[in-house]
């Protein structure tokens, strides 16, 4: 079990990312938001390394779950796996901490372990960015409602460490959640 939520930090180091701009000749690191992820690599590289950087990150998501059903663990086991991926993504040894922001890992993550709160969460999505007009805000409004839904299921115990790994991505997101907000609803 150890092993398993070892080897899924180490799969989640695996930034699209950064192996894209490597192979485009761009440090990702060093362009707009430093971020490895897939909007700074859509902003730099273009809308197929936004893609393509994106269905990546959620695969490795995917996988980690994957491996956690196919090796029988039970349920929170496979939920730490997944938080462990998300924590490898956000915080890669080899780079220092300096990884991606963790939402395309955690819809992969979400999606493969716990489809229906991931429908809550994209649900809730789509009732509120034609109102917000603003990704980062909807994406609060998304994780709250992910929260509802698992905090009013008998099973949320086994899925804890999602919770976690929502703080975690928050985490990184302060400062675009900061600007979000300023622009969004400052005084012209």
């Amino acid at each position: 079990m150890v092993i398993y939520w070892i080897a899924a930090y180490i799969i989640g180091n695996i930034l699209t990312a950064w192996w894209i701009g490597k192979w485009k000749g761009i440090d990702l690191r060093k362009e707009r938001s430093g971020n490895l992820g897939a909007r700074n690599a859509g902003a730099v590289i273009g809308k197929s390394a936004f893609v393509l950087t994106f269905l990546g990150d959620a695969a490795k998501g995917s996988v980690v779950v994957a491996i956690g059903h196919l090796a029988g663990f039970e349920e929170w086991i496979v939920a730490v796996g997944g938080l462990s991926v998300i924590c490898g993504h956000l915080f890669p040894l080899w780079l220092k901490g300096r990884g991606g922001k963790g939402i395309a890992t955690f819809i992969g993550v979400s999606l493969s372990l716990t489809p229906f709160f991931f429908l809550v969460m994209f649900l809730a999505f789509a009732l509120f960015f034609p109102v917000l007009k603003s990704a980062t805000l909807t994406m609060l409004i998304s994780y709250a409602a992910f929260f509802c839904a698992l905090a009013f299921n008998e099973g949320w115990m086994d899925y804890w460490p999602l919770g976690l790994a929502v703080i975690l991505i928050l985490f990184k997101h302060q400062a675009d959640i900061q600007e979000s907000f300023q622009n969004r609803f400052s005084k012209q």
